[in-house]
């Protein structure tokens, strides 16, 4: 087992370095990035994703500085909106943001800062991308953490009495309530329950903003958690949809699959108890599958899923901050985030991996090859 945990986070080395190759790749050819962004501010010029730079490629994409008289006139004409700016300025932006170097230096060094968690100061904030992203976790912490948990505990147990009461009345009313939600856009729904029940046209019962209250620092304990959880109803209540849907129909097509098994017959023509067949024997093979997506449904809830639900509701966590970020092309909080979505990824698989020796005993990693 130790050796399949080491070989597992070494194999995350390469996979890291792979993730934030591409990426950086990617940028390399994005137009309007951080130095246009500043031209733009001076100039009114447009620096939307869709406008063409001349010389084919973003801020990244610079191959270093030009040298003598012709390199002079090429710092300004590789930038959509530069002419007329002294060319020094644009030097001096360029050596500001680091894009005096070459490309590999630059992915080089932020490699090497990435390791020691140093992911530095965000391009227009002034403040380390760190931070930032300290200030904005709780946030998405408490929409993945309490969505994860509210989704495993309701669909787990729905989608195991589905699976026992196939073809039954209650499966089918089930059913078609769960293919309506599923059906539902999140952000709609969002926009529904603020009109219902957040001050829109009918009741006032729910904040519309925030995380907790602006007294909350003076509460009593006990009105804190309750300060908590009002804020956050109606976040995890629009998020909801999609993700028990999903679940649901996940656990009652596993152990669906599983009761039809010869080993669930013969269980039962010894004799064992409902309960016993369910929890004893059919739960520890179905629940592998549900295990297996873990990883992946935590990580969308927790940084992708909630990016619409964080508008709509003024939460300002990950996701926001790096859909922000991507849009203002500040590209140390989009690879600081990108790293850290990675890494709490490439985390998890490995936890889910480690649960199906936890659900299933007899199976033994330390005997794999890979």
């Amino acid at each position: 087992m130790t050796a399949y945990i080491v070989r597992r986070i070494l194999f995350m080395i390469p996979t890291m370095f792979g993730i934030m190759l591409v990426a950086f790749v990617v940028v390399q050819f994005a137009p309007g990035g951080p130095v246009e962004q500043v031209i733009a501010k001076l100039t009114g010029s447009d620096t939307s994703a869709t406008s063409r730079i001349s010389g084919g490629g973003g801020d990244f994409g610079s191959r270093g500085m030009a040298q003598g008289a012709s390199g002079v006139d090429s710092v300004s004409s590789k930038y959509r909106g530069a002419q007329g700016l002294d060319p020094e300025f644009i030097k001096k932006l360029e050596k500001q943001f680091g894009f005096d170097k070459p490309a590999y230096e630059r992915f080089g060094i932020m490699l090497w800062n990435y390791v020691r968690f140093d992911f530095g100061k965000s391009y227009f904030r002034d403040v380390s991308v760190l931070q930032l992203i300290r200030e904005k976790l709780p946030v998405s912490m408490s929409l993945g953490i309490w969505m994860t948990l509210l989704t495993y505990l309701i669909s787990i147990p729905l989608g195991i009495r589905k699976a026992v009461e196939d073809g039954s009345r209650f499966d089918m009313w089930t059913s078609s309530i769960i293919v309506v939600g599923y059906a539902i856009p999140g952000f709609l729904f969002a926009i529904l329950l603020i009109i219902l029940f957040a001050g829109g046209s009918f009741l006032d019962l729910f904040p519309l903003r925030g995380l907790v209250s602006d007294n909350f620092w003076q509460l009593p304990w006990y009105a804190k958690i309750g300060d908590y959880f009002w804020h956050l109803t109606l976040p995890i209540v629009s998020m909801a949809l999609s993700a028990f849907a999903t679940m649901t129909l996940l656990t009652k097509n596993s152990f669906l699959e599983e009761i039809r098994k010869q080993y669930v017959l013969t269980a039962r023509a010894k004799g064992c108890s409902q309960n016993q067949v369910l929890y004893g024997h059919v739960f520890r093979n179905a629940m592998l599958l549900v295990i297996a997506g873990f990883p992946a449904a935590f990580i969308g809830i927790l940084f992708t899923g909630a990016l619409l639900v964080e508008v709509i509701f003024s939460l300002d966590g990950l996701g926001l901050l790096g859909f922000q970020a991507a849009i203002g092309r500040d590209y140390p909080i989009m690879f600081g985030t990108l790293y850290i979505y990675t890494l709490v990824g490439l985390a998890l698989k490995l936890i889910s991996d480690l649960s199906y020796m936890f659900v299933d005993p007899r199976i033994d990693f330390g005997t794999r090859g890979q």
